[in-house]
């Protein structure tokens, strides 16, 4: 993916839309681009929390373990971001993130994000509703 590729889909996740074109072009010529395979980790829980992803194409599964099996808690798919709750807690991931099908993300470095979340009140708002939108389904869930 170019990096003009990688500003439309910044841009199509409503955290990064309001950010104007010059911060949506350092911030995708500053990410990581990366594939996984069907299964594969991209980070496992307790590891530190140095970035957020943002899904270009696939789904991607959250994983925790409980009483020794994996329970898949969540599926996440295009234009998501994940990862983002462990920078902003400054703590270590809360669950294991693994690839279901091909998927390709960007990888955006913490210290990166936190900086434009941080100084830009659009994407502190959308950030803001991003996790109240975890929480919500975290309830949801934890009531089934």
């Amino acid at each position: 993916m170019d990096y003009l590729d990688a500003v439309k889909v910044l841009r199509s996740n409503p955290l990064f839309s309001k950010l104007d074109q010059a911060k949506l072009k350092l911030l995708a010529f500053a990410s990581e681009y990366q594939t996984f395979k069907d299964g594969e980790v991209l980070f496992n829980a307790g590891e530190p929390s140095d970035c957020a992803y943002l899904i270009n194409e696939g789904e991607a599964i959250v994983v925790v373990e409980k009483d020794g099996s994996e329970i898949i808690i969540n599926t996440l798919g295009r234009h998501e971001v994940f990862g983002e709750m462990g920078i902003f807690r400054n703590s270590a991931r809360s669950a294991t993130i693994k690839a279901k099908g091909d998927l390709s993300v960007m990888r955006i470095d913490g210290d990166m994000f936190l900086s434009l979340v941080t100084e830009n009140p659009d994407a502190a708002l959308g950030v803001m509703r991003l996790l109240s939108d975890k929480v919500a389904d975290a309830s949801v869930l934890a009531k089934k």
